[in-house]
């Protein structure tokens, strides 16, 4: 009885090791992140000042292209000189250029003024060294006389205090 459960081992054996194999295709690595992080912050500053504070809840860091990518749930807080809150802007997503710590945020994209004034839009860019927001995409504002304005263009500081649609397509508002 044994040596009929060999000979069918060895039989077995045989069978499987003269089937033809299959290359398995290598894992693009030029897609991989060189580190991760969950609950991830980013301090960026100017002149040993903070100017931004970045938050993801997930964060992958690309060494070679010298980016970095917040895929979920982006809260960025902008700082004035003195290091004072101005503004909060959120998003789905988020890019960051390490070299020049310019920021492309994306999806479902809201940034508000302590002041109250709010911008919304799918695409908005930070300009680190200037402290600019700006997008060529459709906008919605509201000011603080609760106007709400429409248009494709935007340009502003990081405070939202001094700024302006490009092209200006709607308003709504309060009637005088």
């Amino acid at each position: 009885m044994l040596k009929n459960c060999n000979y069918l081992n060895w039989l077995i054996l045989i069978f499987v090791s003269c089937s033809e194999l299959t290359e398995i295709e290598p894992f693009p690595i030029d897609n991989i992140p060189d580190q991760e992080s969950w609950e991830a912050i980013i301090i960026l500053t100017s002149k040993g000042k903070m100017r931004a504070k970045i938050q993801s809840e997930h964060l992958e860091k690309y060494n070679e292209k010298s980016h970095i990518l917040l895929d979920t749930n982006v809260t960025v807080d902008f700082f004035d000189q003195d290091e004072r809150h101005t503004s909060t802007l959120t998003s789905d997503a988020a890019e960051i250029d390490q070299k020049t710590n310019n920021m492309k945020a994306r999806g479902n994209v809201v940034a508000i003024s302590d002041s109250g004034i709010t911008l919304f839009s799918e695409i908005l860019f930070w300009d680190s060294k200037r402290e600019k927001l700006y997008t060529e995409t459709n906008i919605m504002i509201t000011t603080l006389e609760n106007d709400t304005l429409f248009g494709t263009g935007f340009e502003s500081n990081s405070n939202l205090k001094n700024w302006k649609i490009l092209n200006l397509s709607g308003v709504s508002g309060v009637v005088y």
